[in-house]
């Protein structure tokens, strides 16, 4: 069975691939996201993980009509891991969008965030004038990500972390592309 082609670009980093996201990567990114670990420093991600979450994750950012466009961190073209991490950039307004991101466990502290966060700003598949994120308060190693890709401080903020069940604070941060 052939997988469902996506209409957005894959973009060669030095080290590895961000490629659209497959079908075929459900098991990994369920494994991965199904840590604890990863699940508590997003929003979005439940733990523990509902049955069916991932397929409709893929579904959702495979869609022709999608606001979502994500990318797997693939490093098998250099022997690594077919799925270390997931990177998306979800349409907000016109000209803007936000970056989110994850690393598995296994693949922290090895630069995959900040060679993927740098690979994505410069390509800008969505031709963006500002790119925005947010990251938990506790989660500075993601803070030192964006701000070593160039992106600025702008405050404080909160979200509820589904994980968590809680509302957690935010740094919010804004990049303006040239």
């Amino acid at each position: 069975m052939l997988e469902k082609v996506n209409n957005q670009p894959a973009i060669e980093t030095a080290r590895f691939d961000l490629r659209p996201v497959r079908p075929s990567d459900a098991g990994l990114i369920e494994m991965y996201i199904s840590d604890l670990r990863v699940a508590r420093n997003t929003s979005s991600i439940p733990h523990p993980l509902p049955p069916g979450l991932v397929e409709a994750y893929i579904d959702r950012v495979s869609a022709a009509d999608r606001v979502e466009d994500a990318w797997v961190m693939d490093g098998t073209r250099m022997g690594g891991g077919e799925v270390m991490g997931v990177i998306s950039l979800t349409r907000i307004d016109v000209g803007q969008s936000e970056i989110g991101y994850w690393v598995a466990p296994a693949f922290w502290n090895s630069g995959i965030a900040s060679e993927s966060v740098a690979a994505l700003v410069a390509a800008n598949p969505h031709n963006c004038r500002t790119i925005f994120a947010t990251v938990h308060q506790g989660n500075a190693a993601s803070a030192r990500v964006l701000t070593n890709s160039g992106f600025c401080y702008l405050g404080d903020a909160e979200t509820y972390s589904v994980a968590q069940g809680a509302k957690v604070p935010t740094w919010t941060y804004s990049r303006k592309q040239d």
